[in-house]
């Protein structure tokens, strides 16, 4: 039975294990929070290098994405660093490929459900995949880098401006500020602020999509009839998004006992299923498994 850990910077109340069984292969999938303490994430990867088959890097990114361009948080690379002999994967490979691929599932599935919609994506340097696939889809999108990330109402509208104009002068600072600046950590996990004065762009979207915890910062009291589409949502999560009225969700990754694992957790499953070096995986060895082990996006109708 192959070992996998998602070590995560984000709340321990989320914290959650479980076996399942992938093309035939026995894993243990576990997520462990710290609540926001870095220095902690790296001393649990210590311990665990070498004894595991594979690692996740929850509640942080090693990269960020601007058009082909790479930018490293310094935080990212931090923790990634701790990990010696196990590989480890903060879901990047995934959201290039698993994520980009359940948009276009979606459209075959439902082609009303995307096109012509406004869609708030509310980070599409994190989840580039799915920001490109949207707008492959026909779709009206926001993009919410600004807001979400630095609490700045300035949203974007075209996906060439974040790419060509915008990333290149703010990425390269942003990835040198604390993680917690930028993105909900620890317990701040657990919170909403759903009076905030980003509303309006929730009220605007038909679609709101990307990052869990990101949606969830602002999330309104009411999203009635909204369709989400995200990631990593606990039981917790979905009964939020009913009481606050959204019509939909569908989850990128499939549904473990109750709750869906995040992109960090699924993309160290498949480095520990094929067993090479990270070095010599390409996008496309994680497409030919995607589509062997025929995974689907999890649809909940939730009102």
């Amino acid at each position: 039975m192959k070992h996998v850990v998602s070590v995560s910077i984000g709340s321990s109340k989320r914290d959650h294990r479980a076996e399942v069984t992938f093309l035939g292969q026995e894993f243990i999938l576990e997520r462990r929070g710290t609540d926001g303490d870095i220095n902690k994430a790296i001393a649990m990867i210590k311990e665990l290098d070498g004894k595991v088959d594979a690692f996740g890097m929850g509640g942080i990114d090693i990269w960020i994405w601007g058009g082909k361009r790479r930018y490293t948080f310094r935080d990212g690379r931090k923790i990634a660093a701790a990990a010696q002999k196990t590989p480890i994967v903060d879901g990047s490979g995934l959201k290039n490929t698993l994520e980009r691929r359940v948009i276009y599932q979606i459209i075959e599935r439902n082609p009303g459900l995307l096109s012509g919609k406004n869609v708030m994506m509310v980070s599409a340097m994190d989840r580039f995949g799915m920001a490109e696939a949207l707008l492959d889809a026909g779709c009206r999108t926001m993009y919410g880098d600004f807001i979400f990330a630095l609490g700045m109402p300035l949203p974007l509208y075209r996906l060439s401006t974040l790419h060509n104009v915008i990333a290149p002068v703010v990425a390269p600072i942003a990835v040198r500020l604390p993680f917690k600046m930028i993105y909900p950590t620890g317990e701040k996990q657990e919170k909403t602020h759903p009076e905030s004065r980003f509303k309006k762009y929730y009220d605007w979207a038909d679609v709101i999509a990307g990052d869990w915890h990101m949606i969830k910062k602002y999330l309104p009291w009411h999203i009635d009839g909204k369709v989400i589409i995200t990631n990593t949502v606990t039981l917790a999560d979905v009964e939020l998004l009913r009481s606050r009225g959204a019509g939909l969700l569908i989850t990128t990754t499939p549904e473990i006992q109750g709750r869906s694992f995040g992109t960090n957790v699924m993309e160290a499953m498949l480095v520990a299923y094929m067993g090479k070096p990270l070095e010599q995986i390409r996008p496309e060895d994680y497409i030919k498994l995607l589509e062997k082990a025929e995974l689907e996006p999890r649809f909940v109708h939730l009102n």
